[in-house]
């Protein structure tokens, strides 16, 4: 098994090579605007230090979000498009369950909550590092105060707001080494994985303008 992971759900652009028992390469970087930019430089920097060609392969994981749409289609769209030229399967994987999973804590509750913008957060309980017992779904963190009210939570959305969650640590982001370590995981335990569709909660920020005129030749 080689699995090559990857997530651009939130603002770190992170990738990561796992050979079924320990993760061998990884690379994380944080920037919220060049997604697109800065992926595929990270895929050919973990294959080089792990001494590996992208050949080599056998199943992509990707982050599946929630997340913005611009940012979370450009990870999704890069999995899509290795996985055809590969021939190998694409598994996708919620990326608060790789917060949850990084978080290692063994027993919850506990929350896992992302920055959505728009002062909401993206978020989900778990019961433990891998059990996820709500969501993912997107509020304001005043609206969710009293469900989440003295949980232990991580993630960048509960850094963000502490009156809403005073219990939060890090991880901060998602890395791809612990999206890859659960899935690595859950296909030894012969567990199915979901398919690699966007959980996007919203709709995208680029809308039609209201009142808009279409303009036909005469």
């Amino acid at each position: 098994m080689l699995l090559l992971a990857l997530d651009t759900a939130t603002p770190a652009v992170t990738v990561a090579l796992h050979d079924g028992t320990d993760v061998i390469a990884s690379s994380s970087q944080v920037d919220a605007r060049r997604h697109g930019e800065l992926l595929l430089p990270a895929v050919d920097r973990v294959l080089t230090e792990a001494g590996l060609k992208l050949e080599a392969v056998t199943g992509i994981v990707v982050g599946t979000g929630p997340g913005p749409y611009t940012g979370l289609r450009v990870g999704l769209m890069t999995a899509d498009t290795f996985g055809l030229a590969l021939g190998v399967p694409v598994y996708g994987l919620c990326t608060l369950d790789g917060l949850a999973y990084a978080a290692d804590i063994e027993k919850g509750p506990f929350v896992v909550a992302t920055d959505a913008r728009r002062k909401e957060v993206y978020w989900a309980t778990y019961a433990d590092s891998r059990t996820r017992l709500t969501g993912p779904a997107v509020d304001r963190p005043a609206d969710i105060a009293e469900r989440v009210a003295g949980l232990p939570a991580v993630g960048a959305g509960a850094l963000l707001y502490p009156d809403t969650f005073p219990r939060a640590h890090e991880p901060e982001h998602v890395s791809a080494a612990s999206l890859a370590s659960l899935a690595a995981e859950k296909l030894a335990a012969g567990e199915e994985l979901t398919a690699p569709r966007p959980l996007y909660l919203r709709r995208p920020d680029a809308q039609v303008p209201k009142n808009y005129k279409v303009v036909t030749p005469k």
